[in-house]
């Protein structure tokens, strides 16, 4: 692997991690409201790891390629979004951030992971990611086949998005739950960014499809 493109790729892999996101108010949310964030941490990576697999597997390319496929997962993603913001501002109103006794169960922790994989899984974004700029930091000519370098880059980003979410979360507990107050609005921010985030990649899709209609009509 070229050492230059290397460098480069984790330069820009680590301003992307870095840029707040719904990745971020996850970590914040796990931060504040679980025993352990580190579910959610690993959730979110197994995302990636994920979008890592289906880039070496060509499948990243192929899907995105496929009319429709990629509407149709930014559909999904942007519903997945939708519940899982709504489902926070929900809570957040009677949310004590303290360590709760339930807090920290299997099926809770299983619960938080899942939801974590599925918060980066079934980012379209993330996907677009894995395909428009990875294959840009792949040399061809390099002593290493194409399929392993792209591997590489996908988990060394996997391994910095741990690496920021983790941080992110472990600040939100020290600095922010020992303060309620401010607990409970960042919670509430995290929320709202996510429903947010729901609401713009739904209305990229439904936009252009109602314009669409209406041209035809």
């Amino acid at each position: 692997m070229n050492p230059q493109l290397f460098f480069a790729f984790v330069l820009v892999a680590a301003a992307l991690a870095c840029t707040p996101g719904v990745d971020w108010a996850y970590s914040i949310t796990a931060g504040l409201r679980q025993r352990s964030f580190v579910p959610a941490v690993a959730g979110l990576c197994g995302g990636y790891v994920l979008h890592t697999v289906l880039l070496v597997a060509g499948l990243a390319a192929l899907l995105t390629g496929l009319p429709g496929v990629l509407g149709w997962l930014t559909v999904a993603g942007a519903g997945y979004l939708l519940w899982l913001g709504i489902s926070t501002l929900r809570s957040w109103r009677g949310a004590s951030f303290a360590a709760a006794d339930t807090i920290g169960k299997p099926s809770n922790q299983l619960r938080t992971f899942l939801q974590g994989m599925g918060t980066s899984g079934i980012n379209p974004k993330g996907l677009l990611f894995y395909v428009a700029l990875v294959p840009q930091f792949v040399s061809p000519d390099a002593a290493l086949p194409v399929p392993v370098q792209s591997g590489l880059l996908g988990l060394t980003f996997v391994l910095l998005a741990g690496a920021v979410y983790t941080c992110v979360a472990l600040l939100a507990r020290r600095l922010l739950q020992s303060r309620p107050g401010a607990a409970r609005a960042v919670t509430l921010a995290s929320g709202i960014i996510m429903v947010l985030l729901g609401v713009v990649l739904l209305s990229e899709q439904v936009v252009p499809l109602i314009a669409g209609l209406t041209s035809r009509a």
